[in-house]
């Protein structure tokens, strides 16, 4: 039996344009060993939870060198736009003048009518030591991400 610690992963998503966690995406995690050149292997998948966190990842194998989460982002944003279409057509009085207005912002008018996100998926790639947690949360939404090494 070896004494070294596992190495583990866990994510989060915060969807910035709501200002509240993700939840119902859904995360791969795939694993390589040895340089850059070598093949990645399938090691887990998740979705996130209500909180928009992932925390049932499996340990990584020993020998790992490089973790890729992958996070399928457009079925959440088509699922977001949905929801947003239903409230806007449910809870307006007037909904073609809330689309008027909108339509006269700065953004492109196809930002508010078109399902989906710029980013289909998010692919995040980072080196690993063993023994170590890897907590990397994704700040998210449908024109942008940023992503951080977080505790």
């Amino acid at each position: 039996m070896s004494s070294e610690q596992s190495t583990s992963v866990s994510t989060h998503i915060l969807d910035t344009s709501l200002g509240r966690p993700a939840a119902g995406v859904g995360v791969r995690l795939s694993v390589r060993q040895g340089d850059e050149g070598a093949a990645w292997a399938a090691h887990g998948a998740s979705h996130t939870d209500a909180d928009g966190r992932c925390k049932d990842f499996p340990a990584l194998p020993e020998g790992t060198t490089h973790a890729r989460l992958l996070f399928e982002t457009e079925p959440y944003f088509g699922e977001q736009h949905s929801l947003n279409q239903h409230s806007l057509n449910q809870n307006s009085p007037n909904p073609r003048s809330q689309r008027e207005a909108a339509a006269q912002q700065d953004a492109p008018r196809v930002r508010d009518s078109a399902p989906g996100s710029f980013f289909p998926e998010v692919t995040i790639t980072f080196a690993v030591n063993p023994g170590e947690h890897y907590h990397v949360p994704l700040l998210l939404n449908p024109f942008g991400y940023s992503v951080y090494r977080g505790s």
